[in-house]
């Protein structure tokens, strides 16, 4: 299968290096440029490519940059990507420590995700927001496993969502079915299930005891604050 991944931090880097393993064609970009990127490639055999190239001809695209970077990727960046691509969005929210308050997600009640939609126009799957990094590279099982995670997804897009379960599977992790991109705050940093290392019966368990409401450490800053 042919995969953008844009951004290459701690999760961009080990989605790298696994599904290259893999056997997937994998390109790889960041916002300081393919020249920045090599050893990553010479690691992995992942092709660097500006972002604007990182959707071209991909079946599945993933978004792993900060929240306040998501305004700033290339317009129309999907517009070459494979039809029917599945675009996996693994950003957070943090307002005090990187993000600053995004007025549309404080005060209109957007999720980040439905947040991100709007930025990049095209539809997504959240996944892999709440997964330590390290794990993707040391955590895999074989399915059936009794220490196999789970790992929640949410999406609107019922084809997209498969495929995004089916790449998480060939991963080597379970996945629950999170519901749609307007309750995916039951999956957002302070909820139970963030960051929860465990199988499908506690992920659902946890999903269910989310409230809706932010923890103040992930609200932004307001007068009352001050």
């Amino acid at each position: 299968m042919k995969i953008g991944i844009i951004g290459a931090g701690n999760i961009g880097g080990n989605l790298t290096r696994r599904l290259t393993a893999l056997g997937h064609d994998v390109s790889v970009a960041n916002s300081r440029g393919p020249h920045t990127l090599t050893e990553l490639a010479e690691e992995t055999g992942a092709r660097p490519v500006p972002v604007e190239e990182a959707a071209r001809g991909a079946e599945v695209v993933v978004v792993t940059v900060p929240l306040k970077a998501v305004p700033g990727l290339p317009k129309g960046l999907l517009d070459g990507a494979a039809e029917g691509v599945a675009v996996i969005d693994t950003g957070n929210y943090y307002p005090r420590q990187r993000d600053g308050r995004i007025a549309a997600i404080e005060d209109d009640g957007l999720t980040e995700s439905r947040w991100t939609e709007r930025q990049i126009e095209h539809p997504v799957i959240k996944a892999f927001n709440g997964t330590y990094a390290q794990d993707i590279l040391e955590r895999p099982r074989p399915a059936g496993a009794p220490d196999r995670i789970a790992l929640p997804v949410a999406g609107d897009d019922a084809a997209a969502k498969a495929k995004v379960r089916a790449l998480i599977d060939e991963l080597g992790f379970d996945t629950v079915d999170a519901g749609g991109i307007d309750t995916s705050w039951r999956q957002q940093p302070g909820t139970p299930v963030y960051g929860l290392r465990a199988g499908v019966d506690a992920v659902r368990k946890a999903l269910t005891e989310a409230s809706e409401e932010r923890p103040a450490d992930f609200r932004g800053q307001d007068s009352q604050d001050s």
